[in-house]
């Protein structure tokens, strides 16, 4: 079997200052910015590596989710225990950097974990969870 990540999705309450963290601190490029209904889907990725995207959607977008369910949701983003991804840089101390300057909720500085990786975790403007692993 030949599998590969194609996208994940990651919820935005605010479509602009999502694309904004994504796009101008993380320094994603934008594969596209899709509008219906008055909700925006953003697909952000990784210069370079023009298969791999994260798609940042409106949370429960799904018709099929109730009132009641997006209220949790709405609950679970305001908590950051929702959504996360994990990111992977060979300059960790460079990017913790950039993010600090940027103002991003910080959750970890870079340091090294007991299971081998030397990591760090901040909020995107969202509350997803983002950690940070160290290449090596």
């Amino acid at each position: 079997m030949d599998l590969t990540i194609h996208a994940s999705f990651l919820p935005h309450d605010d479509p602009d200052t999502a694309l904004a963290f994504y796009r101008d601190v993380l320094g994603f490029e934008v594969r596209s910015d899709f509008g219906w209904e008055g909700m925006r889907w953003i697909r952000v990725g990784p210069p370079g590596q023009p298969d791999t995207s994260i798609v940042l959607e409106p949370p429960g977008a799904d018709p099929g989710v109730t009132d009641a369910e997006r209220r949790t949701i709405a609950e679970m983003m305001a908590k950051g225990s929702y959504a996360g991804i994990l990111l992977s840089t060979p300059d960790l101390d460079g990017v913790f950097a950039r993010l600090l300057a940027a103002g991003a909720e910080i959750v970890q500085e870079p340091m090294e974990q007991p299971f081998g990786v030397r990591d760090c975790a901040v909020r995107d403007p969202a509350g997803n969870l983002i950690r940070i692993n160290e290449a090596r």
